[in-house]
C-alpha cells in the first residue's frame, strides 16, 4: 500500500520547484525558504490541508 497518494506527490513537487526558483516563502515568518528538506515539509502539509492520503507529521522529542 502507497503511503502517501497522488496529491502529496504533486504538491511536493510544486514547492520544490518554488524553492528552486527562490519563490517559496515560510508560512509563518515570509522568509525565502532555502532548505530542500523545508520545501518537502511545506509541500506535504499542503497536501495534508487538502486532504491528501499522507501520515501525519511526526512528533518532536519534546513532544512524547
Amino acid at each position: 500500500m502507497a503511503k502517501y497518494g497522488k496529491k502529496a506527490s504533486e504538491k511536493v513537487e510544486q514547492a520544490l520547484h518554488e524553492e528552486k526558483r527562490g519563490e517559496l516563502k515560510s508560512g509563518t515568518s515570509g522568509k525565502t525558504v532555502k532548505s530542500r528538506a523545508q520545501a518537502i515539509a511545506i509541500g506535504l502539509s499542503e497536501a495534508r490541508k487538502e486532504g491528501g492520503k499522507v501520515p501525519p507529521p511526526k512528533k518532536k522529542a519534546s513532544e512524547k
